[in-house]
């Protein structure tokens, strides 16, 4: 904290963590930073056995911090269920092995949740380095969207869902986004997984259909029938939504509030929900 004028330091925080105890101190700076323009755009459609398929066709893997660390989760779980309370003075070790079992129980969550946030921070900034304009569905990533919790009441999906981090990625395209003066937008997700990017007719599919064909003569598959092709569709519709609410069809964004969703996660973003003058 060197380099920063007391003056500058607006508010100190102790944190508690399961490995320490950190110190947080809010400075007041300004973070924007200057970049070349790409003059590309890109629209991210989120899933849960790829990460997310750009409308470039490009396709980022999960990779599934929980799932991978759940077996040891597991270990220390049942370490923490066999060690016994101290009842009386007498038994003051047994309580001290519980609580060093519960704090290495402890670590192991705070250092999956620490991978998912670092993977959500990389991959953001990598976006948003790349493109001018991000786009990216609504509903899908915003943790009070009732749209995921409803997904999340599904037990066959809910460990997935939560373990793919969407929210932190929202948050960190957002952050980035206000750094490096690029436009994210949040458009509506509805029908964009139905619709044929290429002609707009409604082609119905279940979840298993993963391969999207149109009357148009549109398909979008390929032999290792993975999600890329569904998702693929979807993510060129996002984009097309976010670039065509306002009947744009280039890079620049004139007014910061013109397109997609009117709210952001960030605080004192400069975004205002939209007021109805009625005569």
């Amino acid at each position: 904290m060197w380099r920063y004028d007391h003056k500058l330091i607006k508010r100190v925080r102790l944190v508690r963590r399961a490995d320490g105890y950190y110190v947080q101190f809010c400075v007041k700076v300004d973070i924007k930073e200057s970049l070349d323009p790409s003059h590309t755009n890109v629209g991210l459609d989120v899933g849960l056995k790829e990460f997310y398929t750009d409308s470039k066709g490009n396709t980022e893997p999960n990779p599934r911090f929980y799932r991978k660390g759940e077996k040891r989760l597991k270990f220390y779980q049942r370490r923490v269920s066999r060690k016994k309370k101290g009842k009386a003075v007498g038994h003051a070790s047994r309580t001290a092995n519980r609580k060093r079992a519960i704090n290495r129980l402890g670590r192991t969550h705070l250092k999956i949740s620490r991978q998912r946030e670092e993977h959500a921070k990389r991959l953001a900034r990598c976006v948003i380095h790349s493109n001018d304009v991000v786009a990216y569905v609504r509903e899908a990533c915003r943790r009070q969207d009732l749209r995921v919790k409803n997904l999340v009441k599904n037990h066959c999906l809910a460990k997935s869902i939560n373990d793919a981090g969407w929210y932190q990625f929202r948050r960190w395209l957002e952050y980035f986004g206000q750094k490096f003066t690029r436009q994210t937008v949040a458009v509506n997700p509805a029908y964009t997984s139905q619709n044929c990017s290429n002609c707009g007719e409604v082609v119905k599919k279940s979840l298993s259909t993963r391969t999207h064909a149109c009357s148009c003569g549109c398909v979008l598959d390929s032999p290792k029938a993975t999600l890329r092709e569904r998702d693929h569709n979807a993510a060129i519709n996002i984009l097309k939504r976010a670039l065509g609410t306002v009947g744009h069809t280039g890079t620049w964004i004139i007014d910061p509030n013109a397109l997609g969703d009117p709210t952001s996660t960030l605080p004192d973003s400069g975004l205002e929900e939209p007021r109805w003058v009625v005569d």
